[in-house]
């Protein structure tokens, strides 16, 4: 959704795009911004609100904003990675505690519906499991063994609020999907694969195994390649895609675009040179806005704040280019820009600077 904006509501771009990563409150808001034709924040805040998406734990174990209807229907696919990438961290502190009992207890302390941070929710189990300290056992619980939310006014557009977390069937209503019966082809893998390629396709299985935290899914992928159609990148390596999914010609322009930190239009592959030279892929994962260039990473950008004056804050959007952009190139980053300044200050201010090429 990067080539042309589109006019897809807000709820259904969130579906579309499989979730947005979200550990940044403020950043989703970007990430429509650059794919929404005028779209309004406040349509993002009231899906919050109003319980139709939700910010949760999820792939990667990274918290993602995403569709009620997604977290209850993909979390329990995911259960699984979520306590091993907890225990990665964590596994010498948690080496006594048995799993389903903590999940046990965190429950029994939300029973009576009332959201907590992670630390008050440890706190109040450790009396139980003293050892390995609160931070452990918030994080298992949180983002392991419970199926959690965090609740608004986090996440809402240009609000600041602590993390307040409460379990999934307590603020929608409804228990998680339990997975099927024991099933080779993976029907909810099944599905995810799906999911992703519509949105991110052609891709390898180490692109979705990068994209989900998952382990390739294997099962799905064999149950679903009669349905996909199989190209080969210049690696040589297998990619699959839907067979009725948009491929643009090579040489289509792209326009300029404004991505948030951690965006899945990078972070969402194995093999990130698609979108990003690898002399700058740790920008990827250091939490660095990226312009896009004709597709590729070209520049980092962030927000310059104003100082005050009879007019105001006036914020300034600052682009700072990786490699040398021509003049046609400056311009249009400029252009777009000031549209993202004004975005973001609620009109308040169209500033933005293009420092020199490298």
């Amino acid at each position: 959704m990067l080539l042309e904006r589109s006019e897809l509501p807000p709820l259904d771009t969130v579906s579309h795009l499989c979730g947005l990563q979200a550990q940044e409150p403020q950043e989703p808001f970007t990430g429509l911004w650059s794919r929404l034709r005028g779209f309004q924040p406040g349509a993002l805040s009231d899906l919050l609100t109003g319980r139709q998406v939700v910010r949760t734990h999820l792939m990667r174990r990274t918290v993602h904003l995403v569709t009620a209807a997604d977290v209850l229907a993909w979390r329990a696919r995911h259960n699984a990675m979520l306590r091993q990438r907890v225990l990665g961290v964590y596994r010498r502190e948690l080496a006594g505690v048995d799993l389903d009992e903590l999940a046990a207890a965190g429950r029994d302390v939300l029973a009576d519906g009332e959201p907590r941070s992670m630390a008050q929710l440890a706190r109040a189990v450790a009396d139980r499991w003293p050892e390995p300290g609160t931070r452990p056992l918030g994080e298992m619980l949180v983002a392991g063994v419970l199926s959690m939310v965090q609740l608004p006014p986090r996440g809402v557009w240009r609000q600041k609020a602590g993390v307040r977390n409460a379990l999934v069937s307590s603020w929608l209503g409804r228990e998680i999907d339990p997975l099927p019966m024991e099933d080779s082809s993976d029907p909810v893998g099944q599905e995810l694969v799906r999911r992703y390629l519509a949105a991110y396709g052609p891709a390898a299985t180490a692109d979705v195994r990068a994209w989900s935290g998952l382990a390739g899914l294997p099962g799905a992928v064999a149950a679903l390649r009669g349905e996909l159609v199989t190209f080969r990148d210049e690696r040589g390596r297998e990619l699959l895609d839907l067979p009725d999914a948009p491929r643009p010609d090579p040489e289509t322009p792209a326009p300029v675009r404004f991505l948030p930190a951690f965006d899945n239009a990078i972070l969402g592959y194995d093999d990130r040179t698609r979108i990003i030279d690898d002399a700058d892929r740790g920008l990827s994962v250091a939490g660095s806005r990226v312009v896009l260039v004709d597709g590729r990473v070209a520049a980092t950008w962030d927000v310059e704040p104003g100082t005050e004056s009879a007019k105001g804050a006036e914020d300034t959007v600052v682009v700072t280019p990786l490699r040398a952009l021509s003049r046609s190139e400056r311009a249009e980053v400029a252009e777009e820009g000031e549209e993202l300044a004004a975005f973001l200050s609620d009109g308040e201010s169209a500033r933005v600077r293009v420092t020199a090429s490298p």
